[in-house]
This record gives C-alpha cells, sequence and structure tokens, in this order.
C-alpha cells in the first residue's frame, strides 16, 4: 500500500488497463526501478515509508511550474491563494532580447483580494485598480523587447497581444502576455513561493483553409542532381512545384534530426543523436553560396561524380540508399566549402546564428568533434568528458576549436536551407508549406543526452504495453524525459526544442503525441511487459507547445493512432492540435466495426491512406503486404487466413466506395481504386488530406516494416513504380498516373488568361 500511494505522488502508474475490461498490476520490482530513476529511493520498505514522509510533509504554495491560459480560470494554486497575498511576474532573462540589450520590463504587481478587501495594491501605471489592465492606457514596450516581453494589454503584435481580463479570472489578475515569466508570490503570513509561469495562449494556430498535400521520406526523394539521396533542394523544388501545380497546402517530410554518426548509422530517422539540430546529411552542397568560390574545383569535381555514381546505383542498379557513403562524400565538399571566407553580410548572419542558439548548439557541435575523436557514444570516452562541465571538457573545447566552430557552421547551413525550403512553399502559395517530424525521443549515446544528462531518466526506455498488435510490447530504445526535472526548470529543454524546429516550418507533426501525457518506461534488462506508464504534466506540455505554435504561428498535428489513452483526444483538440486519421482504421466500433462513413470522421485531423509505418494503398488493395511479411516468417497465423482476412477488411471499403459512388471504373482497376480512397478522404470533413508520395506511382513497398531489423531494408528504399524501380523526383512530377490522382483533390480554379490574351 505504501509503495503505491509513492508511486502515485510521483505519478508512477502501479497497474494499467489494455482494455477497459482488463487491469493489469504492475510488477513491484518494475515500480521500485522507475522511482529510483526520478531519485526515489523505495527499495525497502523503510526506505518507503522515509520517502512518504517526506513528500507528504512537503508543502508548497507554488507548484515548479504554472500555467495559465488565456481567457480561462486561473489554475488552483494562483485561485486558492490566501487574501492579501501579493504577486509579482517578470518575464525571464532568457525570454527578452530587450533585457539582454539592457532594458528589462517592468514587472506586474497585483494582490490578491478574493475575500477581505485588502491593502492598496502596486499595479502598472494606466490600471484601474481592481479591474484588467486598461489598453489604451497601458505604457508602451520599450523598442527593444520582444512581443512577449510587453507590458501586459500592450497592442506590440497582433500575433501576441495578451487577452484582457475576463470573468473567469478574479479581479485583482492582471493577465500577462503570452511567454514564459517568473511569479513570486508573498502571503500575508510572509510565506514565500517563485515559480515559472507558462501564460499561453488558448489554441494553437489553425490551418489557413482545407488543403491537401504530400508525405514523404525525404531521404528516398532522389532527383537529377542529388548525392544519393533526397535532400532539401529537391524538397524545396518539390514544394514549389506541388503548390503551383497541383495547389496544395503542404509536404510533410520525415524528422531531420541529427542522426549518431558511426558506419553503420542507425538509418531510423526516429532515433536521432539531437532533436534540437538537424543532420547537414541534407544539405545540397551546390546551394550553398560559398560552393563556387571553393578554390579545389577537381576535388569537388571527383566528389560529384562519386556522388553522381550512388545515386546511378540507386536508380538504376538495385543499391540501397547508403546514408553513410553519402555523408562521406558531403563532409569531404564541406571540408572544403567552409574555408572560403563569408562575406560580411553572411558572417553577421552566422554570428546571429549562433547567438540565438546559444549553449545548446555549442554542446552539440563540441559532442560531434569528441564523437570524431573518441567514438559516438558518449558511455565509453574517457571519464572526464563524460560531464559536458568537466574541466576536462572545457580543454576539449579549446583543443577542438576548429571542429566545432564546423559543427556549427554546419548546423547554421542547414537551418538556411531549411528557411528556404519553407519560403518556396510560401511563394508557391502554400498556406501551411512543410511540416516536420518530432520524433518521440532520442538515441541514448546521442549528443542531447549527453548534453542533458540531468534531464534524462538513467536506465529507461520509452516504449509500448502489449496490445491486440503485439503481445510482447515494445521497446524502442529511447531514454525518457524526467517529468520532475522538466517541471523544475519550466520545461526549458522542450522550450528549446519547439521552438527550433518551429523557427523554418508552417506545421509540425508529434510523433506519438500521447507522450505530452503519459509514457511507458521499460526499465533496463526487462521486457517490454515489465513496463509501467509515467505521467507527465499534459497541462504544461500543451501550454509551452501552444506558446511556441502561437510565436511562429505553426500548425500541429498529433500522430494519435494506437492505444489513446481516455480524455487525450479531447484535450488535444481544446487546444487546435488536430489528429491523425488513417483510412484503414477508422470504423464504427461501437456500432458493428464497419467502415465509418466520412460525414462521422473527424474534422480537427490530417486524413491520410497510409504512413511511412504503413503499406501502401496499392499492397493494401492488392494484399502484397500480406505476402511480403509471409516472406519475412512475420505471420503468427497461416498465409490462407491471413490473405482472406485482409481481402474482405479491403472488400468492406471497396464496397462502401461503390455504394458512394466513388468508384466508376468498377472493382479490379488498381489505379481507380486508389483514386477511389483519395476520393473518399476528400469528402470527409478533414482539415488537411495526406497523400503518400509513393502511392502516386504505385509503389507497393514500405518505408519501414515494424517488427524487422535487418530482414528489411527499412529507412533505405528510395520511391519506386509497381514493379519496384526507383523513379526520380523529375519523373514524379511528370507521372500521368500522379496527375490522374491529382485532378481528385486539385482545387479548381478559375481560367486566368496569360497578358494580352483575351478570354473566351
Amino acid at each position: 500500500m505504501g509503495l503505491s500511494r509513492l508511486a502515485a505522488l510521483h505519478g508512477v502508474a502501479t497497474s494499467y488497463s489494455p482494455s477497459p475490461d482488463v487491469t493489469v498490476s504492475v510488477p513491484d520490482d518494475t515500480v521500485i526501478a522507475v522511482l529510483a530513476a526520478l531519485g526515489v529511493d523505495a527499495g525497502t520498505p523503510a526506505d518507503v515509508r522515509k520517502c512518504l514522509v517526506a513528500a507528504e510533509s512537503r508543502s508548497r504554495l507554488l507548484p515548479p511550474t504554472v500555467v495559465v491560459w488565456a481567457g480561462e480560470p486561473l489554475p488552483p494554486a494562483l485561485a486558492g491563494l490566501p487574501p492579501g497575498s501579493t504577486v509579482t511576474v517578470e518575464p525571464e532573462p532568457a525570454e527578452t532580447p530587450g533585457h539582454l540589450a539592457g532594458r528589462p520590463p517592468a514587472p506586474l504587481s497585483m494582490r490578491s483580494r478574493a475575500a477581505a478587501p485588502a491593502a492598496p495594491v502596486t499595479r502598472p501605471p494606466g490600471t484601474a485598480p481592481g479591474s484588467g489592465t486598461s489598453a489604451s492606457a497601458a505604457p508602451a514596450a520599450s523598442p527593444l523587447a520582444a512581443p512577449d516581453a510587453t507590458p501586459a494589454a500592450s497592442a506590440a503584435s497582433p500575433l501576441a497581444a495578451p487577452d484582457t481580463a475576463t470573468a473567469s479570472a478574479p479581479a485583482w489578475w492582471i493577465p500577462p502576455p503570452h511567454g514564459v515569466h517568473r511569479i513570486h508570490v508573498r502571503t500575508p503570513d510572509h510565506r514565500r513561493a517563485t515559480a515559472v509561469l507558462i501564460a499561453a495562449p488558448a489554441r494553437v494556430p489553425q490551418p489557413p483553409e482545407r488543403s491537401h498535400g504530400f508525405l514523404v521520406q525525404l531521404y528516398s526523394l532522389l532527383s537529377a542532381r542529388s548525392w544519393g539521396m533526397g535532400d532539401l533542394g529537391d524538397l524545396a523544388d518539390l514544394a514549389g512545384w506541388a503548390g503551383r501545380t497541383l495547389g496544395s497546402g503542404f509536404v510533410q517530410v520525415n524528422p531531420l534530426h541529427a542522426a549518431v554518426p558511426g558506419r553503420p548509422t542507425d538509418p531510423s530517422p526516429y532515433r536521432p543523436s539531437s532533436r534540437r539540430f538537424p543532420d547537414p546529411v541534407h544539405l545540397h552542397v551546390e546551394s550553398i553560396p560559398e560552393y563556387g568560390h571553393v578554390r579545389d574545383r577537381a576535388t569537388l569535381d571527383d566528389l560529384r561524380q562519386d556522388a553522381a555514381a550512388l545515386s546511378e546505383a540507386v536508380l538504376n542498379k538495385g543499391a540501397l540508399i547508403d546514408r553513410d557513403a553519402v555523408w562521406e562524400l558531403k563532409r569531404q565538399a564541406l571540408e572544403l566549402v567552409v574555408e572560403v571566407p563569408l562575406t560580411p553580410g553572411r558572417r553577421a548572419a552566422y554570428c546571429d546564428f549562433l547567438a540565438e542558439q546559444g549553449q545548446a548548439l555549442e554542446d552539440h557541435a563540441l559532442w560531434c568533434a569528441l564523437a570524431e575523436v573518441h567514438g559516438p557514444d558518449w558511455h565509453a570516452w574517457p571519464e572526464a568528458l563524460r560531464d559536458p562541465r568537466s574541466p576536462g571538457t572545457a580543454r576539449a573545447r579549446a583543443e577542438l576549436l576548429d571542429r566545432v566552430d564546423f559543427h556549427c557552421r554546419l548546423a547554421w547551413l542547414t537551418a538556411t536551407q531549411l528557411a528556404a525550403a519553407q519560403r518556396s512553399a510560401e511563394d508557391a502559395g502554400m498556406g501551411i508549406g512543410i511540416v516536420h517530424d518530432l520524433a518521440v525521443g532520442v538515441h541514448p549515446a546521442g549528443a542531447d543526452t549527453w548534453a542533458q544528462q540531468d534531464a534524462f531518466a538513467p536506465s529507461m526506455s520509452v516504449g509500448a504495453p502489449p496490445d491486440a498488435f503485439n503481445a510482447r510490447g515494445q521497446d524502442w530504445g529511447l531514454p525518457p524525459w524526467r517529468p520532475d526535472v522538466l517541471a523544475a526548470t519550466g520545461y526549458a529543454a522542450y522550450r528549446g526544442l519547439l521552438r527550433g524546429l518551429l523557427a523554418r516550418a508552417g506545421a509540425l507533426r508529434i510523433d506519438h503525441v500521447m507522450g505530452l501525457f503519459r509514457l511507458w518506461w521499460v526499465p533496463e534488462g526487462r521486457p517490454p511487459t515489465d513496463g509501467t506508464y509515467v505521467t507527465y504534466d499534459a497541462e504544461a506540455m500543451l501550454a509551452v507547445l501552444a506558446l511556441e505554435a502561437h510565436r511562429a504561428g505553426a500548425v500541429v498535428v498529433g500522430e494519435d493512432l494506437g492505444t489513446v489513452e481516455p480524455g487525450v483526444r479531447e484535450a488535444l483538440a481544446r487546444r487546435g492540435v488536430l489528429g491523425t486519421s488513417v483510412l484503414w482504421f477508422e470504423r464504427d466500433w461501437e456500432g458493428g466495426g464497419r467502415p465509418l462513413a466520412p460525414e462521422k470522421w473527424r474534422r480537427d485531423c490530417l486524413a491520410t491512406a497510409t504512413t511511412h509505418d504503413l503499406p501502401s494503398t496499392a499492397a493494401r488493395l492488392t494484399g502484397d503486404h500480406v505476402t511480403l511479411r509471409h516472406r519475412l516468417g512475420l505471420l503468427t497465423r497461416s498465409l490462407e487466413e491471413e490473405l482472406t482476412e485482409d481481402a474482405t477488411d479491403t472488400a468492406e471499403w471497396l464496397a462502401l466506395l461503390a455504394r458512394l459512388r466513388m468508384l466508376p471504373e468498377g472493382d479490379g482497376d488498381e489505379e481507380a481504386a486508389v483514386r477511389a480512397v483519395h476520393r473518399f478522404l476528400l469528402r470527409t470533413p478533414a482539415r488537411m488530406t495526406g497523400v503518400w508520395l509513393p502511392d502516386t506511382v504505385g509503389d507497393r513497398r514500405p518505408q519501414n516494416l515494424p517488427g524487422t531489423w535487418d530482414q528489411y531494408p527499412n529507412w533505405r528504399l528510395p520511391i519506386a513504380d509497381p514493379e519496384g524501380h526507383p523513379v526520380t523526383l523529375e519523373e514524379i512530377t511528370a507521372s500521368p498516373r500522379l496527375h490522374a490522382l491529382m485532378e481528385v483533390l486539385r482545387p479548381r480554379k478559375p481560367h486566368t488568361a496569360p497578358p494580352g490574351e483575351r478570354r473566351p
């Protein structure tokens, strides 16, 4: 009983429900191990009693982080303050460029008057006692201050204008501007408390209109100019073409996070070294301005020929995408490129980037430099280098200064090309643009875990509990963030991560968005079945997300497929986070399990026929995905049983499409069926409709086959035609099959005559 109570105080589950009528107890050993990873010693009954007494006797006036939502009631921590308490809100220096310039904004002071009248209150000039701040009389913001640093009700920016006080907030409360602040409380009995205050908009930005777009794994999209895999130049080209020619509103890509180096590199984009910084392997080298000024043209020409040979092998000789070989060629070219002096303007831009990214970039670049010398697993480095703040690491930083600068420069170059891809999308008329993908975690040996060791739970891995699809559960090999450290630091690491990703994106997809609420922790050395759920402060996680998305003007899409805790989808919808709906999973489970009619789909979602972890639409319609799993020995039943069940499932959907008159060609025409599936998606009220780019050319191969490692070439396949022959970006955009499919989705625009031509 004591262990359960202690676990509950720290958000650790002692049981879980894989289905509504089943409850599974978590082994005590698991609970004890998870508590230990949170810094709580529960090894013996005496330890449990001691920790319980300490936890239950601990009284906090405020939690470490407090969230206030614009226009909504105050949280209990503030609404329940004793009458007469003094509350002061001040922006954090790190959030305020004006502070860095020596002009910190004045704090907002107020006093709780929830009960009897209190003593006079100190307020900013121009505010009325007992009311919200007067917008007309509010003091003007410092011209150097960011919108989030302006005094309450300042109209410095329409995006950052704070909400005035509403009936849902007490009269003494002066709503602070959107941002991250420090809140100080002093009660009449002289108790004091300080916490991080996150003042968030009520919802994230929404798509400007209904739109369709492409989903693509960028590495798989080779063009005639690629260096063996798709790159950011190809992404900009795809976005510019799709926006102008097809009226598309977005292009969603896989995570472009920095990978752990090595041979072989882990090809999965969902197990990166760092989520904060992109991988320079995605650079289009020739687009870097300094490329044209490299003196050693002969070496560059040789490298370019070698890169062409890599692409030739992938496109015409059946070779897999070799990320390591691509990076080796690009690294050598980039070594030459960075030797070219930057022009004054570009050097100023680079210096701005360094200042903007600060310590986080320096740590990442230093890890990259140290990995070149000591290998990619920092746990195996000399002991003095395992601590990023040790004197030994400081000496290594000085010794490796040139390499640190090299990796900083690559981060900047990659960021500039990400921004160029987004500009290309916007210039082509896309309402959203590039949708970036946030992986659920990072590699245990990578840069993020080295630089932020205190933030990650030791000897723990994120995964999934046993379910109907995988009786053994899943261990993804990703160390989880500690929720207590996140809260104590005001979610600084999470804020920095989101800000970096959203700075050059039109939208963000969050993989396994349920992780904002809870994650399945698996202790090291134990099977996934012996894991348990650990909860996170979803209010704070969503508030940070809403704040950073609001600052960037970016849409947010959550991948909420699979087992979803009750109330999660509703909480996400309330904050404007779109969900993900995949056709084959959308059934009326309360009405017999039949395919869900299009008008019953949710509106606030990205609707698609498939994802990177699922069969292509052509493979699903033909049953090819079942025979593939059979060849790899992944079926748990006979091939005949699996094919029969799959054919029945597909037939139900085709019958619905026929009844809705979306399949005029009738059964037996694969291309027509693919078009019908997308007609159906367009019939739903979904705000965004995603088209898996390989579907446009009939590719039958999945990019990733869950449950496989070396049995299948996950994350290494180029987009191909129905026969498995790779196709280039140029061939895709000219494909009659693609244009026939996109006619289903293309918005109809009135004819505009060229200049000098009369309309008929």
